[in-house]
C-alpha cells in the first residue's frame, strides 16, 4: 500500500480523555507550568537561578538607553563567557547572568503554555502569557535580532561564535513557542517577533554570494523554520532550513574558518562529530555526538525532506534511524551513552550505571519518531517512540511535576554517584531545576502536545501511532466523524474505538501493531478479522457506518528481554517489560546490595495492581535469590561457591522509581533456571 505523508493531529482535534496522560498533563498544566515560570523569575528557593525573565528586562533597557543615547556610549561586555554565575543574588549587575541560551527557557516554556491553553483555556494564564512576551518583545533590535546574550553584552559580535553560542538554537525555540501560543490564542506578537528574528538571519545567511555559509552548533533552527513555512507559506524560511542542513559539514569546515587561530589539524573531520558537522549529512550513517543535537538535526532533515521530495536526505535519516535503535539505543528509550559531551557513544556501548541518557535526547528521539512515521508509517518508528516516551521520558520528572532528572540510568548506587567521577553526572534525587535548564520545559511542551505524536492524518487515512484516550475530529470531505478511542493504556491490553457521524463515510484507519505484541488481535463489531498489515499497521478501508466499533486485543504478558551479545554490559542479564514499561527493581521494595540479587526466569510473574505512593500502577513480582554475603574482613577468599536464599523480588516502572527517597536501583539482572 502506498502511503500519502501525514501530520499530526491539531491539538484542538483532540479532547483527551486517556487516564494515564491526563494525569500527566494536568500535573504540568496545574503544577509543572507555574513551578517553572517561577523558576524562570528566580523564585524557587533552593534551586539553581534562571535569570531568564531577567535577562529580558535588561536587555529591554539598554536597549533603550542605546536608542537614546548611541551603542557606543555603552559599556560592552565580554562575549566569550559560556556560562556566568554571580557572586551573590544581592546587588546584581546590570548584565547578562546565565547559560548563553537562556532565553531558551522562556520560550519552551510559552510552547507548553500555548499547547495547555489549546485544551484547557485559563484567562488568567494567558494573562500572565501576554504580559511576559511583552517584556520578550520590547528587547528586540530594530532590525529584528532577538538575543540577550549579544544585546546586552555586545551586538557588533552577534554571529561571530555560531559553533558556541546557540543564537539559532534560541531562534528555533522562539519560533516553536510562539507557533504554539499563535495557534492556541490567536494573538501574533510573538510570532511576529519570531518572524522579525527570522528574517533578520534570513538576511545574513545563505548561499547568495556576500552571505555567511555557517551554520547552527546546536541544532533545532531547521526544523523550527520548517514549521514557520508550514505555518506562513513563506517558502524563505524553508530554503534556510535547507540552507543550513546542506552547508554543514561542507569543506573547509566553517567551524575551523570562524576561529582562525586554531592551530593546524584543527580541520580533522574527528574535531566535528560532536557537532554532527564532520561531513555532509547525506553521507552520513552512523550517530554521533551531543545527542540532543544529532536528533534535533536528524529531525530538521527528515522535514525538509518531506517538503522538498529530498530522496538523498530521507535515506539518510533512514540510516542514522537504524543505527539508533540497532546499536545505540538503550532499553529505556535513552540514547546518549556518554557523559563526556553527552554523546553517543560507539556501536553496543550501552553502559547501565555510567551512561548519560538526557531527557531532552529521549524527546528529541521522539521528535525524530513522529517525523519518520509522518514520512513512511511504520511500526518501528512509533515502537522506538513509545519506548522512549513511557520510559526515558516520563522518568525525567517527579510523580508530583515539582523535580527534575536530567540524567536517567539504568542503574544506580548512591554511594557511586556521589563518589565515583565516572558516575557523579548522576544526581540523585531529582533536583528541583538546573542553571542548564533544558529538561524540565522540554518535557512540558511535549506532555501537552501528545496527542499531535500520538496521531496523524491525511485526507483519507487517521494513523494511530500511540493508544491515547479521548475524543478526535477527523474531517472527511464535507463531513466531521467524531472518533471514541477508549484506553486503559499502558495498564490495560484493550484499545476500543467507535465512530459517530451524520452519513456512512469511507475512510481509513491506520492501526498500529505493537512490536511488543505481534500477535494482537483486532475486531470490527465484535467480528474478528485479518487486516491488510503493512510495516506494522492494520489498514482498515471501509465505508463506516453511525455506532460501528473497532476493539484491538494486546496481551500484556511480563516478558524478559536479552540485549544482544554485543552490549557487553548486559551479557548474563535480563530486563523486565510488560507491554511498553520497563520495569526495575528499587532499594526501596528490595533492600540494599542489589548486586546480590538474581531473577528466575521461567517462575510465574505475578502482576499486581497497586495504587499507593506510586500512583496507580501495576506492580511485578518474580522469584528471586539473593547471594548470601561472604568473606568476613577478606577483601579475597579462595572459591567455594556462593549460598543463596530464596526472596520474592517486586519490581516497579522505571519511570516510578526516585520517588521514595535515595536508594539503589537495577535494570537488568542476572538471572538463573530453577532446575
Amino acid at each position: 500500500m502506498e502511503s500519502k505523508f501525514s501530520k499530526g493531529i491539531k491539538l484542538t482535534n483532540m479532547d483527551i480523555t486517556d487516564r494515564f496522560f491526563n494525569k500527566l498533563m494536568e500535573t504540568v498544566r496545574n503544577e509543572v507550568i507555574p513551578y517553572q515560570w517561577r523558576a524562570l523569575n528566580d523564585q524557587v528557593e533552593e534551586a539553581a537561578p534562571s535569570f531568564c525573565m531577567r535577562n529580558f528586562r535588561v536587555a529591554a533597557q539598554l536597549g533603550k538607553k542605546r536608542r537614546e543615547l548611541g551603542q557606543e556610549q555603552l559599556p560592552t561586555y565580554p562575549t566569550h563567557i559560556f556560562n556566568l554565575v554571580p557572586d551573590s543574588m544581592d546587588n546584581l549587575e546590570d548584565r547578562f547572568y546565565g547559560f548563553v541560551f537562556q532565553d531558551t527557557d522562556f520560550y519552551k516554556w510559552i510552547e507548553a503554555v500555548g499547547y495547555s491553553l489549546s485544551q484547557h483555556p485559563d484567562p488568567e494564564l494567558e494573562k500572565l502569557a501576554d504580559e511576559a512576551i511583552d517584556i520578550v518583545c520590547a528587547a528586540q533590535h530594530e532590525d529584528g535580532y532577538l538575543d540577550t546574550f549579544y544585546i546586552i553584552n555586545d551586538l557588533s559580535k552577534r554571529f561571530t561564535n555560531l559553533r558556541d553560542h546557540h543564537e539559532l538554537y534560541c531562534l528555533g525555540h522562539l519560533i516553536e513557542g510562539a507557533i504554539a501560543y499563535y495557534q492556541a490564542t490567536g494573538k501574533d506578537k510573538l510570532l511576529n517577533a519570531a518572524r522579525r528574528f527570522a528574517d533578520c538571519v534570513d538576511r545574513h545567511f545563505g548561499p547568495e554570494e556576500g552571505k555567511c555559509k555557517g551554520y547552527p552548533g546546536h541544532q533545532i533552527v531547521e526544523m523550527a523554520l520548517v514549521r514557520l513555512y508550514e505555518v506562513t507559506g513563506e517558502d524563505r524560511y524553508l530554503n534556510l532550513a535547507k540552507f543550513f542542513i546542506d552547508q554543514r559539514g561542507q569543506k573547509p569546515y566553517y567551524f575551523t574558518l570562524e576561529f582562525k587561530g586554531e592551530p593546524e589539524g584543527e580541520n580533522s573531520p574527528e574535531k566535528y562529530h560532536y557537532h554532527q558537522a564532520h561531513r555532509p549529512v547525506r553521507e552520513q550513517d552512523e550517530a554521533v555526538g551531543h545527542a540532543v543535537r544529532a536528533v534535533y538535526l536528524y529531525s530538521g532533515m527528515a522535514d525538509v525532506a518531506k517538503h522538498t521530495g529530498d530522496k538523498e536526505l530521507f535515506e539518510a535519516c533512514q540510516r542514522l534511524w537504524d543505527n539508533i535503535e540497532y546499536k545505540k539505543l538503550h532499553i529505556n528509550g535513552g540514547i546518549g551513552a556518554s557523559p563526556d559531551g553527552e554523546a553517543f557513544s560507539y556501536n553496543y556501548n550501552l553502559p547501565n550505571d555510567r551512561m548519560y541518557n538526557e531527557t531532552c535526547a529521549s524527546i528529541g528521539l521522539v521528535f525524530f519518531a513522529k517525523r519518520m512515521l509522518e514520512s513512511t508509517p511504520k511500526a518501528r518508528y512509533a515502537d522506538v517512540m513509545e519506548r522512549a516516551l513511557y520510559n526515558g521520558v516520563i522518568s525525567g520528572m517527579d510523580l508530583d511535576g515539582k523535580a527534575f532528572f536530567y540524567v536517567n540510568p539504568l542503574e544506580v548506587e548512591p554511594e557511586g554517584c556521589k563518589k565515583d567521577a565516572q558516575r557523579r553526572h548522576v544526581a540523585l534525587p531529582r533536583q528541583k531545576w538546573f542553571g542548564c535548564a533544558c529538561c524540565p520545559p522540554n518535557l512540558a511542551r511535549l506532555l501537552t502536545s501528545i496527542s499531535s505524536y500520538a496521531y496523524s492524518e491525511n485526507d483519507d487515512t487517521l494513523f494511530m501511532h500511540l493508544y491515547l484516550g479521548g475524543n478526535i475530529k477527523k474531517q472527511v470531505g464535507s463531513q466531521i466523524v467524531n472518533i471514541n478511542v477508549e484506553s486503559e493504556y499502558p495498564w490495560d491490553d484493550t484499545v476500543g474505538i467507535t465512530m459517530s457521524m451524520e452519513k456512512d463515510t469511507r475512510f481509513t484507519m491506520a492501526i498500529r501493531i505493537p512490536g511488543w505484541c505481534p500477535d494482537a488481535k483486532l475486531y470490527i463489531n465484535n467480528e474478528e478479522l485479518a487486516p491488510d498489515i503493512v510495516d506494522g499497521y492494520a489498514y482498515l478501508n471501509r465505508r463506516w457506518k453511525d455506532g460501528d466499533t473497532i476493539k484491538l486485543l494486546m496481551p500484556m504478558e511480563p516478558i524478559f528481554y536479552q540485549a544482544s551479545t554485543n552490549v557487553r554490559a548486559n551479557v548474563g542479564k535480563v530486563a523486565l517489560m510488560r507491554g511498553p514499561l520497563v520495569y526495575c527493581i528499587e532499594e526501596a521494595d528490595n533492600g540494599s546490595n542489589l548486586q546480590l540479587v538474581e531473577v528466575n526466569v521461567n517462575a510465574p510473574v505475578e502482576v499486581i495492581h497497586e495504587d499507593d505512593v506510586l500512583g496507580d500502577i501495576i506492580r511485578l513480582n518474580a522469584k528471586g535469590r539473593r547471594i548470601k554475603e561472604s568473606g568476613g574482613d577478606d577483601l579475597y577468599i579462595k572459591f567455594s561457591g556462593y549460598e543463596y536464599e530464596e526472596i520474592e523480588l517486586q519490581f516497579i516502572p522505571y519511570y516510578t522509581w526516585c520517588n521514595r527517597g535515595v536508594g539503589e536501583m537495577k535494570t537488568y539482572l542476572d538471572w538463573y533456571k530453577e532446575k
